[in-house]
């Protein structure tokens, strides 16, 4: 099936917008904060270190998810490192689609992030269009940081090269079939205009954006809590019973069995870590690679 002039034309402004905003606004200042960290920036490239180009990574259900940029720590080009930061972007020309990629973004990441969630990784999405305020804020209530870019913004960045981009459902496909032949034409003198343009407009977002990875990255720790339970486990079928037995519980001579070790980090900018072990090497473990 053929596809229509409008919906050809928005694939070829969303990969002109990947190419700009993703390679040549961000990805530059994603690897300079890398790089002062002596972090290992991954993105859609050739790396000895998986196949293919593509940032794929598995949640904790075994789903493999493709990505745009991951930071890692310990990574090379030739080995995976520990993620520590998944960025995704999307763009969508109307609201109407937004919530739905607001949801696949979301069913995406968070399932990645629970599998890493020892790392409390930073998480982020970058968003180029039209995205309702519900689909925006239901993203950022889930822990994403997020570069926003409305359509407005698209539209005032194309006005610098003369290009009307301000389309609608009711655009003719002969305007939409013109346009897709003007944004394959447009030269580097074009592109690099809109760039300029693109980086103005986005750059409170930008700045924001890395402010919050710069904070959630460059955190330190400033407490742990180790807390050894012992004690008798008691099983109950109903809630009678358990009030019952609890209240022949002597609290003042507390006896057991080791059970488990409750681990709680506290970070300098308010993120915490809750885990649980059940013996020293694992938790010995845990705790050394919160050193690198």
């Amino acid at each position: 099936m053929a596809q229509s002039a409008s919906h050809k034309f928005g694939q070829a402004l969303g990969k002109l917008f990947e190419d700009i905003v993703l390679d040549d606004i961000l990805k530059p200042r994603l690897q300079q904060f890398a790089q002062t960290k002596n972090y290992y920036l991954d993105w859609q490239h050739s790396r000895p270190a998986r196949s293919g180009k593509k940032v794929t990574w598995e949640d904790k259900y075994g789903n493999k998810h493709d990505l745009d940029f991951v930071i890692e720590i310990d990574g090379t080009d030739d080995q995976l490192g520990r993620p520590v930061a998944f960025i995704e972007s999307a763009w969508r020309r109307y609201t109407k689609h937004s919530k739905n990629k607001a949801q696949e973004i979301q069913g995406a990441i968070l399932p990645i992030i629970e599998l890493h969630h020892l790392s409390a990784p930073f998480y982020g999405a970058v968003l180029v269009g039209d995205f309702t305020k519900p689909a925006l804020d239901q993203l950022r209530n889930n822990g994403f940081a997020i570069i926003y870019i409305p359509y407005r913004d698209v539209v005032a960045a194309f006005k610098e090269i003369d290009f009307d981009v301000a389309f609608d459902e009711k655009t003719a496909d002969e305007s939409y079939t013109a346009a897709s032949k003007r944004l394959a034409s447009l030269n580097s003198s074009e592109k690099n205009k809109l760039r300029l343009a693109l980086m103005r407009v986005s750059k409170q977002e930008v700045d924001r954006f890395m402010d919050t990875l710069r904070n959630c990255l460059n955190r330190f720790i400033s407490q742990i809590i180790i807390m050894p339970l012992f004690g008798t486990r008691y099983e109950f079928e109903n809630i009678d019973d358990a009030l019952t037995e609890l209240n022949t519980v002597d609290i003042d001579r507390p006896i057991g069995q080791f059970e488990r070790f409750e681990v709680i980090i506290d970070y300098s900018n308010s993120d915490t870590i809750r885990a649980t072990f059940q013996n020293k090497i694992l938790l010995a473990d845990f705790l050394r690679k919160l050193k690198s």
